[in-house]
């Protein structure tokens, strides 16, 4: 009887064990499917916009920005009416709140997409290290946050690959560096208020929480209205309606796709960061920035020296060393 007893236990060790291993291997592979799907999204997001702003020449930059979102707030509706995701009702007391930091949103997309007009991918993801910097500040001097050695070495690596990356790019264009700089204060001004607003934004909401899609939904609506005065503003109207290309199916495929991608790219950090943690997705996520470099060069043919393809490669490596400071930094 003993011997059978042992013999059950075993089996049924073994049986747990199994099950434990086969929980585990899914876990590993719904890690790498969301984090191979969040890098394609994010990495292709930039390169479609690239594309569409450099290889059509269209230049209503807000009036991208407008499209995608309007595709993104439609295709999040029409989820949420099916069922298939849930998010907060749009009440006038969260517009309130949230206007704010949506004024700065639309400042951001804006200001990236004007940049990514002049400026080649590769420059264009090294000075947005600059961000990193002004944020570290900003979060010492507003929250009394202090960071290690590491960090500040890291920072300062940053600022010197932006640099030496600005005084030897062949493709130097004073208006889109203009642009990148103003993009870089407005986003770290945006990560900056985004989590207070958050936080009183949540005791607003029915259910008192405020999840990825409720705020893609929020950003985005408020911002279309924003986009289209801003579009008569920079005189964009006048544009849109000599510009051949609206006559171009291809072309409103291309836009509707940057509009998905854009969608895709907020679900996706959301489906990595669940699977994994903010340590892996904050390294990945500066680990990306190196195939999204080398395939801005290849793919627009960016004229490049030996000079500008080190301060690049330089700005990229300080960008990874940045995001394992921060880890320890938070340990």
């Amino acid at each position: 009887m003993k011997h059978f007893e042992n013999g059950g236990s075993d089996l049924e060790e073994g049986k747990m064990g199994k099950e434990k291993d086969k929980a585990l291997r899914n876990n590993r592979d719904q890690a790498l499917l969301s984090g191979l799907a969040y890098c394609v999204s994010s990495c292709s997001m930039i390169l479609v916009n690239k594309f569409v702003l450099s290889s059509y020449d269209f230049n209503a930059g807000i009036s991208l920005m407008v499209y995608q979102n309007l595709v993104s707030v439609s295709i999040v509706i029409v989820m949420s009416f099916m069922g298939i995701i849930s998010t907060e009702p749009l009440t006038w007391r969260l517009v309130k709140v949230w206007l704010p930091v949506n004024i700065i949103f639309v400042g951001m997309l804006i200001t990236s997409i004007f940049s990514l007009k002049y400026i080649n991918v590769a420059m264009v993801t090294v000075l947005k290290n600059v961000t990193n910097v002004i944020t570290a500040v900003g979060e010492m001097y507003l929250f009394g946050k202090h960071h290690d050695n590491r960090v500040w070495a890291a920072l300062f690596l940053m600022i010197i690959s932006a640099i030496t990356g600005g005084l030897t790019d062949l493709s130097f264009h004073a208006v889109g560096y203009t642009w990148q700089i103003i993009n870089c204060f407005l986003t770290a001004s945006y990560s900056l208020t985004l989590r207070r607003i958050m936080d009183t934004a949540k005791q607003i909401t029915k259910s008192g929480n405020l999840n990825e899609f409720s705020m893609v939904l929020l950003n985005n609506t408020l911002s279309i209205p924003l986009g289209i005065f801003l579009g008569f503003v920079f005189n964009e109207i006048d544009y849109l309606s000599r510009t051949p290309l609206l006559r171009s199916p291809m072309f409103w495929l291309v836009m509707t796709f940057s509009g998905v991608l854009g969608l895709g790219i907020s679900f996706t950090s959301m489906w990595f960061l669940r699977q994994t943690g903010a340590t892996t997705y904050s390294l990945v996520g500066s680990l990306n920035k190196i195939p999204l470099s080398v395939a801005g060069i290849l793919l627009f043919k960016v004229p490049t020296s030996v000079e500008n393809s080190t301060s690049i490669f330089f700005g990229l490596l300080a960008g990874v060393f940045f995001a394992r400071a921060k880890i320890r930094d938070r340990s």
